[in-house]
Formats: C-alpha cells, sequence, structure tokens
C-alpha cells in the first residue's frame, strides 16, 4: 500500500508541475506585452485553454487513475504473496514468544505439517533451541541449529511494524504487539558435509622418539637389539595404520608420520594406547622401552601449510620430552593437550646432554660481561644452591654476577647466613628493583629451578633481557620461558643443584667452590631429595660425591635443616588429620601458622614426604590454608602413581613424584571433594 500512495503522488506531481510552469510562463507573457498586444492576448488565451484542459482532463481520468492504483496494488500483493508462499528457503513470522503466525510452504514441509492447514504451535516446540528467551533478543540473530538429520544456519530479523506502516514517520517507542519476527532456515548440510571432508583431509604431522633407547639397549644382550627393534617397529607400523598414516623410520629411535586430521578424535579416544604397548615389550630387557610422541597442525583458522604443522609437531616431541617422556603432546596452533606420562621415566646415564650444555654456556658468556642469575620466588634450598652453584660458575671466568633474592624464608635462613658472615658477597645479593637497574646489552640472564616466567623472583627481568638461559628439573607445563637462547631441561635430574654439579666437570677451567657454596649445593640436593629417598639416581650420588669432595660437610648441613620441636609438632597435627582414600592415597591438612616466616609450602611438604611411610599408601596430598587466601597443595608418591598429571587437573604441575598447585580462593573441603572425583576418574580410566 505505501508502494500505491508513492506512485499515486508522483502521477500528481506529473500534472500539477506542468500547469504551475504554465501559470509562471502567463505572468511572463503578461509582464512583457501586458494585454494589449495581439501575441500577448493570443499567448495569454492559449496557455489559459491548456491549463483548463489539463484540469478537466485530470478531474475526468482521477477515478479510472485510482481503480488502476487499486487493481495494481492487489495485484502488487498477491504476486508477493504468492513469491513467498512459493519461497524456495523456509519462511515464518513469529511473534516475539516464538508463535508461528505464518509460515510459507517450504516450512510446512521441513516441519512436516500440512500446507493447506495453519502451524497453531511454538516455534520451539520443532525447533527445541528456539526458546522465547534465545529469539526474544535486541539484535538480529543467526544461529545454527540440525532438524531431522539436516544442518540449518537460522536467521531471524526483528521488524517493527509501527514503523512499516507509518511510512517511517512519527517513530514512536515500540510496543512488544507492534514487533514480529521474520525466520529463514538456509540448509547448510551439503555445504558443511563439503567442509568437513575439506577438513578430515588436512594432514597432521607426528614424530615419535624412544626416550630411553640408548640405556635399554647398553643393558640388554647385543643378540637380542634386533629382536627388540623389530617388536618395536612392528607394534609401532600396526598401530599408525589403524589411522592409515605414512611411518618412516628415519633414526634407531625416531619415526616420523602423517595422517589425516578425520583420525585425530581417533587418536584421543584411544588415548595413545602405543604407549603401554611399546613398554610392554619384554625381550629380557630389565628397563622397560617407553617412548614421546608430538603430533602438531596449525589451528582451524589459521591454514599456513604442512609445513607449519611439522614445525608444531617438532614443538610438541620437545614438550613431551620435556615432561620427562613416555606421553604424548598435541599442538594445535597454540593449544597444546597432553596424554599418558603415567611413569616417572628413565634415568639417563649418559651425560652427553651436560657437557653439550656447559660447554655452550661457557662460550654464550665470553661475549657477555655480567650474568643476572634468578630462581622462583620464595625459594628453596635447590633454588638457592643452584644460583649459587651457577654464580661461582660465571665468577670463575672472570665476569660479574649477581643473584636476586627478595626474600630469606626460613627453608634458606641457616644456609643463606653462611654467606653474610663476612664481606665476600657483598653487592651478590639484589633485590629486584636493584637487578633491574642493571641490565645492558652485555647482560645474560640465568633462570634456574624454574621455567614457568609467573613463578620467577623478577618476571620483568624476562622481557628486559635479550639473552636468556634456563637451567631446571622441572617437567615443562603449557607456561614455559620462551625463546631463551639457552635452555637446560632435565626432568630425569633430582634437582637443580645435581644438574649444575655435573655441568661443573665439563667446563674448560673447572670452578673451585667454597665450603659454604658446597654446602649450599649439597643442601639443595639433600632438600628435594628427601634425603636421598625420593627420585635419587645414579647422577645423584655422584653429584653428591663431587660436592662432598669440593667441600660439603654432611654433618653441617644436617645441623642447620634441623626442625624446631614447633614444627615436630606441627607435622605431628598434619598427619592426625589423614584420612585414607580408596585405600591408596592418603589426605590430609596442616593449619598454617600465622608467625611462620617460611612459605607456606614447606609445612605441607614435610607432612605429605612422612604420609608416603605408611603402608600401602601410594600418593599422599596435603593442604593448607594461606591468609593470602590461597590454598597450597603438596603432592607426593612412590613411583607407582604419577602425581604431576593429577595436580596438572587443578593446574598445578612438578615431577611425577613431587607436584603441587596453588589454587586461589578455593576451600580445602572443595579441593578435597574435587580431587576425589578426579582420582575416582583417572582411576578408572587407567590414568593414574
Amino acid at each position: 500500500m505505501n508502494n500505491t500512495k508513492k506512485l499515486k503522488r508522483r502521477i500528481q506531481y506529473i500534472i500539477v508541475i506542468p500547469v504551475v510552469l504554465a501559470l509562471i510562463l502567463m505572468g511572463m507573457t503578461i509582464y512583457e506585452n501586458g494585454f494589449t498586444s495581439k501575441i500577448g492576448i493570443v499567448s495569454i488565451i492559449l496557455m489559459a485553454l491548456y491549463i483548463i484542459f489539463v484540469i478537466i482532463l485530470y478531474i475526468r481520468t482521477a477515478p479510472e487513475i485510482n481503480s488502476v492504483m487499486v487493481e495494481y496494488s492487489l495485484e502488487q500483493g498477491k504476486i508477493q504473496r504468492e513469491l513467498l508462499q512459493e519461497f524456495e528457503i523456509p519462511y515464518a513470522i513469529l511473534d516475539i514468544t516464538g508463535h508461528i503466525m505464518w509460515a510459507n510452504d517450504m516450512f510446512h514441509r521441513i516441519v512436516n505439517v500440512s500446507e493447506d492447514k495453519r502451524i497453531r504451535k511454538s516455534v520451539d516446540t520443532f525447533f527445541p533451541e528456539l526458546l522465547p528467551e534465545v529469539i526474544n533478543v535486541a539484535e538480529d540473530l543467526n544461529l545454527n541449529i540440525t532438524y531431522n538429520n539436516r544442518m540449518y544456519k537460522v536467521s531471524i530479523k526483528r521488524l517493527d511494524l509501527s514503523t512499516v506502516f507509518d511510512d517511517g514517520k512519527d517513530k514512536k517507542e515500540s510496543k512488544d504487539d507492534d514487533i514480529v519476527l521474520a525466520m529463514y532456515l538456509f540448509d547448510e548440510t551439503d555445504l558443511r558435509r563439503v567442509e568437513q571432508i575439506a577438513s578430515d583431509q588436512k594432514l597432521y604431522a607426528g614424530l615419535i622418539y624412544l626416550d630411553n633407547y640408548d640405556e635399554v639397549m647398553d643393558a640388554l644382550e647385543d643378540v637380542k637389539h634386533s629382536i627388540l627393534t623389530a617388536l618395536i617397529e612392528r607394534k609401532v607400523n600396526m598401530y599408525l595404520s589403524n589411522i592409515d598414516a605414512i611411518v618412516k623410520h628415519v633414526e634407531n629411535d625416531k619415526y616420523f608420520f602423517v595422517f589425516k586430521q578425520k583420525y585425530m578424535q581417533t587418536l584421543r579416544e584411544d588415548k595413545f594406547s602405543i604407549l603401554d604397548d611399546v613398554k610392554n615389550i619384554n625381550v629380557g630387557n630389565q628397563i622397560a622401552m617407553t617412548l614421546s610422541i608430538g603430533i602438531g597442525s596449525d589451528s582451524d583458522e589459521d591454514v599456513n601449510g604442512f609445513a607449519t604443522s611439522y614445525e608444531s609437531a617438532r614443538t610438541a616431541i620437545g614438550m613431551a620430552m620435556g615432561r620427562g617422556g613416555d606421553q604424548a603432546a598435541v599442538k594445535i596452533g597454540d593449544q597444546v593437550t597432553y596424554y599418558g606420562g603415567k611413569s616417572a621415566g628413565t634415568e639417563k646415564t649418559t651425560r652427553v646432554k651436560a657437557r653439550v650444555k656447559a660447554q655452550a654456556f661457557e662460550e654464550l658468556l665470553l661475549s657477555k660481561e655480567k650474568v643476572i642469575i634468578m630462581a622462583h620466588k620464595r625459594p628453596d634450598s635447590d633454588a638457592f644452591g643452584s644460583a649459587v652453584g651457577i654464580y661461582r660458575m660465571v665468577t670463575a671466568m672472570g665476569k660479574k654476577a649477581y643473584i636476586v633474592l627478595n626474600e630469606i624464608t626460613d627453608a634458606i635462613k641457616p644456609i643463606v647466613n653462611t654467606f653474610l658472615v663476612g664481606n665476600q658477597y657483598d653487592g651478590v645479593f639484589l633485590k629486584s628493583n636493584e637487578a633491574v637497574s642493571k641490565v645492558d646489552q652485555s647482560t645474560v640472564l640465568v633462570v634456574c629451578d624454574v621455567n614457568r616466567p609467573s613463578m620467577t623472583e623478577c618476571e620483568e627481568l624476562l622481557s628486559l633481557v635479550p639473552t636468556v638461559v634456563v637451567f631446571d628439573h622441572h617437567r615443562q607445563s603449557n607456561e614455559s620461558i620462551q625463546a631463551a637462547t639457552l635452555s637446560y631441561i632435565e626432568p630425569f635430574a633430582s634437582s637443580a643443584c645435581e644438574m649444575i654439579a655435573e655441568m661443573y666437570q665439563y667446563m674448560s677451567k673447572e670452578p673451585k667452590l667454597r665450603n659454604q657454596e658446597a654446602d649450599a649445593m649439597y643442601a639443595g640436593i639433600l632438600i628435594d631429595t628427601d634425603n636421598f629417598l625420593v627420585k635419587t639416581g645414579v647422577r645423584t650420588f655422584e653429584a653428591a660425591s663431587f660436592l662432598r669432595k669440593s667441600g660439603a660437610d654432611v654433618t653441617r648441613v644436617r645441623k642447620m635443616f634441623r626442625s624446631s620441636i614447633e614444627e615436630m609438632k606441627e607435622k605431628a597435627k598434619g598427619i592426625s588429620h589423614a584420612e585414607v582414600f580408596m585405600g591408596h592415597f592418603c589426605l590430609s591438612y596442616v593449619v598454617a601458622d600465622e608467625n611462620a616466616k617460611d612459605a607456606p609450602t614447606v609445612a605441607v611438604a614435610k607432612v605429605a614426604n612422612e604420609l608416603l611411610n605408611v603402608d600401602n599408601i601410594k600418593a599422599s596430598f596435603v593442604v593448607t590454608e594461606a591468609d593470602d587466601g590461597i590454598l597450597y597443595v603438596s603432592a607426593r608418591s612412590i613411583g607407582d602413581v604419577n602425581v604431576q598429571i593429577v595436580m596438572e587437573r587443578f593446574g598445578g604441575g612438578g615431577h611425577a613424584n613431587v607436584a603441587g598447585v596453588q589454587l586461589k580462593g578455593k576451600k580445602k573441603d572443595e579441593f578435597f571433594d574435587e580431587l576425589k572425583e578426579v582420582l575416582k576418574e583417572m582411576d578408572e580410566s587407567g590414568e593414574l
């Protein structure tokens, strides 16, 4: 109807405008010639006759024009209605509650309702996703739904009838009665199927590394080497044939494979059973062979080619091995997911890596003049001892070295006090702000006993210093120090002090430790291994022996770290709170001491270690609620259970036998409830 009114108005303009122009022309003629000239009189009479003729013609044809306009309007409306009715796209008009007011034939066919019947139901009767609160929004809506095994894109447009019929004039606040919703259904089933096919054909790159190939082969009879290799290769080939992968054995202990994306879900659901299959191979080998898997691809949004997928696979395999091996890491874009990792890994007997890293570190320092060393916040004995060990390594090369130490906790106070006697270490220990002021282009930043930026003493230094070196024995997590110039992360080592002690023996000029420095490093190993009871290997004792030769006094260190009677009572209370869950897990809590200067983790760690002495206990979990609103959790185990993957469920991490997490705003009872559910789930799925 609005179009009809506009057309009628335009016809009126066509008639009126010539009349107005004739009147103007008549006035100009009278002005120029007056009524005395014959030409003027004739012109005026002709124009007057023209005007009278046009007016009479309009009056006589007006009813006929109106009739034609009405017929045109009705015919146009009929055509539009027929077009909508027979529209190939399902279309419906709804009120704001979702009730179907009108629908075309195609919509009737989609919902399987006869075309000659009016639909008297709400739209959510057919499409449960389209609830009134979903469709009644202030803006146009687009969403995807599935109906009768077909996939549709739903487009809902909001129309205000008051503005439509008022031709856009006199706009007023709309009422609900004036609002209708126009809904279109676009069938995208075939499009989605084609997109899925294209996505399924996308290639993923994968790498398989045998973690402890050299160690297993060295301990195995020579005649059995080929048998073990053949069995492993057969297991790998059979497993990857299930996903139609192309496999290439590139080295004795390395495989490269390529497969289609559609099989990725199969691997996820299978949880990479090849990890256990290879581990169960036994041809007389006393050490179980384990492998690491790295799978990579670019993100679904970014399609950068297969080269990017291969680089992601290389990163993933590095992260899997950096976490101790015996697990799979899947890197899709920036997201990394881990599978397996149940075993604590096999200790590396070779020191090749220590030698290579020591020589690389020495070469790096040749072109630098200054080194700043920092560990993690609230440093423990291993953090302080390894920092001191690096300090002596750097100064032995004639370079300046500083240690960032913001807080002296009770955990390191006895050993730190030995460094504060005299003036030998004046100016060595700096606060964060002092360390930042000493940064220049010739500075190297060494991070020890931590590889997570947020946990370092001064995270700002990581962005200020271009040359960063990382020495750590903790398994890597998704949060790690990026773009380190030199990185030596050895999850099989008992402590960072053990790693530094090994590197000493491969320096071109072996540093000579002072007695208190040797004590600090020995204390770091002693505390991290719980007096050589946890995560202790051959190399651990060799490092301790080296430190003993360098001047460490076992008795002196033991006296430094004896517990007070209050600490013994606190430990006893923690043990008294313990409960046994599922027959093998010990759960307890420690009440935080408001006057304690030590880190909250120290008390819970001691209780957790003590609970492992209980018969049949495989793992212990101890918590404390600190005044800062953070719940500190320490987890310990004896070989059978990997507590690291348990703590990763809560955002933490650590080692297979020693792990923890800090949870903000969570109470201990709430945590224990969640922990019990996690332990049940992981036990049922075989992840523990």
